[in-house]
């Protein structure tokens, strides 16, 4: 039975969460014992290898040069993005980091898909509502963190806009090449960054087995978020592709037994009432 045109966006945006989600997940797995950007870059070099290998396998159409550019541009903006997030976590804040990061990251393109591509629905606008409250409820911790690294919190946030916005200009071209190109632009900046921490040997052959599946996945997540901005609004799929923190909270709940708090199950009942209302 084919899947109705209108619910098309929304499947793939669904898509990207569970492979973000989980790839965020065994990403931060395998850097509790290794350096964490080595991690990434072990990601990011197996996530290229794979979608290059499907790209190729079937015959996917090649990119012109300006979807190239926008690529790259896409990937660097969004590796650097992930090297500003991690450096907040560094200071021990991501109480504050993952939602400020999430929801800044979300909110610049929402605002750029309304001004260029119309005025959404009163049902669009509840789902992005709930979306936000979802993301911020299901981010944040109980520990009380202060404000200290919430700027950088939000240049993470603004990188990661700056990767939505930069993958919608690439256009209408194959979401494979997309990914793939956008990935070397990411490894690229964070090879420039273990390359200046001189750390070549922080990582064990575990860590970097879990870096490289997460790096599949994540690769994956941007192929159907690319391919969920080509045929539906840039910003209901910014907005559902920002809900992958549930993904990586449910794992952590089910998986490494981390308390679930109420506010959390609020998140997550909030999250999932913004689906349909996004979809509508």
């Amino acid at each position: 039975m084919p899947i109705p045109t209108q619910f098309a966006p929304t499947l793939f945006s669904l898509a990207s969460v569970c492979a973000w989600g989980t790839s965020d997940f065994l990403g931060g797995y395998a850097s509790q014992r290794a350096n964490a950007f080595l991690v990434t870059t072990v990601a990011h070099a197996t996530g290229l290898v794979l979608m290059i290998t499907l790209a190729i396998a079937t015959q996917a159409t090649a990119l012109n040069e300006h979807s190239i550019t926008w690529a790259l541009v896409a990937g660097a903006s969004g590796g650097m993005a992930l090297a500003f997030f991690y450096r907040a976590l560094s200071l021990g804040k991501m109480g504050l980091t993952a939602p400020v990061s999430a929801l800044v990251g979300a909110a610049i393109p929402t605002a750029v898909g309304i001004a260029t591509e119309g005025m959404p629905n009163s049902a669009h606008f509840a789902g992005f509502l709930l979306a936000g409250i979802g993301i911020w409820l299901i981010s944040r911790t109980e520990d009380g963190s202060s404000a200290e690294g919430i700027g950088i919190a939000a240049l993470s946030g603004i990188g990661f806009a700056g990767f939505y916005l930069c993958m919608k200009q690439a256009g209408a071209g194959s979401p494979m090449w997309l990914a793939s190109f956008s990935r070397i632009g990411a490894f690229l900046i964070t090879s420039v960054v273990v390359l200046s921490q001189r750390r070549f040997r922080e990582i064990s052959k575990e860590s970097a087995l879990w870096g490289g599946i997460a790096g599949c996945l994540d690769v994956t997540g941007t192929a159907c978020f690319v391919r969920a901005s080509q045929i539906g609004r840039l910003d209901s799929a910014v907005v559902l592709t920002s809900l992958y923190p549930a993904v990586t909270v449910l794992l952590a709940r089910w998986m490494l037994r981390e308390h679930f708090t109420r506010w959390k199950t609020v998140g997550m009942l909030a999250a999932l009432l913004a689906v349909p209302l996004i979809a509508a």
